[in-house]
């Protein structure tokens, strides 16, 4: 299990462009030297030589690589392992679409052929199904992919139809992401059967239906992400029974109803994004059983209720959004015990009283937005404060607030100054689209948390 979730920039980074390259071993040359045969099985070379006919016509791939995974002479985008048993190379690894892997030509179809290939451990392609429409194909009572632990194709703007249920097959299955491509249809419930399912990947597609029940079924899953598809209906509250959970982000569907009460039994969450859909109603009871979560998103969603106090019981926050959600009343000042937050968003709200004074405490925040509220009293931040969020601080559309003179002296944002009644403006001025922050921690998180996954498991090698 991950022990923890406080990178830093520079290692974040370094694990994005992991994910980005994902680099194939090439087979161990000194290893290599001392076996006597780089011999593939018949068929198994036959089969990898139509994968590739179906994919790539960057060469005439038989006369260059007559024996693909011969050390030191092996294709690229190719990984084999030496059987001593028969004295064989077997392809473990095969890797498409990305730079130095073979590039898929306008043409390629999903070569149904890798399920065929009996050794294999994982499959990668990216941005190969572009131009032709492809489906996926998975064939009926497979016998031959009983090893294969990753299943990836990302990017596939051309990747139509559904998602075969034939997939259930896939045994030994850790990884499956079917991200940013144009499926359809409804999740099928057997994909919930792979019990040795640790990362679930459905993301940016253009799925319907509900989440299905059979969700609890996956208990080592510790990654999901739902996102940016048509789903609907409420989340189940089965899926409570994920306890080693760290990631769940089922943002910008149309999911609807309450969070369900067994949510506070994922406490090794740490990533959770609820964004963009349309829950409603009161938060469970016991979020303060969440004390390894570090992200919170969860704006932009009809609500209408006090914001929960058991937020600011969440130590380890770092990014809260619950904006544009309809909450009123006052900000808790628990939420100035969260020193861990970097960034808080509650913008374009119903919030009403005052700023809590503890906010001038949180040393690590760098973007504050409590703009197009009801809030009013004098903004509880000194000059230094203000100068540290510069532009990343958004108190618009408070008509009651103001600004300390010295703060005002101190640093001129355009703020109404207390008992000043010439001053035109009344609040910070908001970010312009230009002037707006980097990409969100959560947004790096969630990738550097699927390579760590990734790693963790042993499905990135190099």
């Amino acid at each position: 299990m991950l022990c923890s979730f406080s990178f830093s920039l520079q290692l974040v980074l370094t694990l994005v462009s992991i994910l980005h390259s994902f680099p194939v071993c090439s087979t161990n040359q000194n290893a290599a030297e001392k076996i006597p045969s780089s011999n593939m099985d018949p068929l198994e070379l036959e089969t990898l030589f139509k994968i590739m006919e179906t994919l790539s016509s960057d060469q005439d791939w038989r006369v260059s690589y007559p024996n693909p995974c011969q050390p030191g002479s092996s294709w690229p985008g190719i990984e084999c392992r030496y059987t001593p048993s028969d004295n064989h190379f077997h392809v473990t690894r095969l890797d498409f679409g990305t730079p130095p892997n073979p590039a898929c030509k306008n043409s390629a179809t999903f070569p149904a052929h890798i399920f065929h290939l009996p050794h294999l451990e994982s499959i990668f392609i990216f941005q190969c199904f572009t131009q032709a429409p492809a489906r996926i194909s998975v064939p009926a009572n497979n016998l031959f992919t009983s090893s294969l632990q990753q299943l990836s194709l990302r990017s596939n703007s051309a990747l139509i139809g559904t998602i075969p249920p034939q997939i259930s097959s896939l045994k030994s299955l850790q990884i499956l992401t079917l991200s940013q491509n144009k499926l359809t249809g409804e999740i099928p419930v057997e994909i919930f059967s792979l019990s040795s399912l640790v990362h679930l990947d459905l993301s940016y597609n253009i799925l319907t239906g509900s989440i299905p029940l059979e969700i609890s079924n996956v208990r080592n899953l510790v990654g999901l992400d739902l996102s940016y598809n048509k789903l609907t209906g409420p989340i189940p509250s089965a899926i409570g029974s994920l306890r080693i959970l760290q990631k769940l982000d089922l943002s910008s569907n149309s999911l609807t109803g309450k969070i369900p009460d067994t949510i506070p039994q994922l406490n090794s969450l740490v990533f959770f994004a609820l964004s963009n859909n349309r829950f409603q109603g009161a938060f469970p009871s016991g979020l303060t059983g969440l004390q390894n979560l570090q992200y919170f998103l969860m704006d932009n969603n009809p609500m209408f209720v006090p914001l929960p106090l058991e937020l600011g019981q969440l130590k380890k926050l770092q990014e809260l959004r619950l904006s544009n959600s309809g909450y009123s009343g006052a900000i808790p000042s628990a939420y100035s015990q969260l020193m861990n937050l970097s960034s808080l968003s509650l913008e374009n709200n119903r919030l009403s009283g005052r700023i809590p004074t503890g906010f001038a405490n949180l040393s690590r925040i760098y973007h504050l937005n409590l703009s197009r509220n009801f809030l009013d009293g004098i903004v509880p931040f000194n000059s230094s404060f203000l100068k540290r969020l510069g532009r990343n601080l958004d108190l618009s559309g408070n008509p009651g607030l103001c600004l300390s003179p010295s703060a005002a002296n101190a640093f001129d944002v355009g703020v109404v100054v207390c008992g000043n009644s010439k001053s035109s403006s009344s609040s910070i001025k908001p970010l312009k689209k230009s002037e707006a922050p980097l990409k969100s921690d959560s947004t790096l998180f969630a990738v550097a948390l699927f390579v760590l996954t990734l790693l963790h498991h042993g499905l990135c090698s190099c």
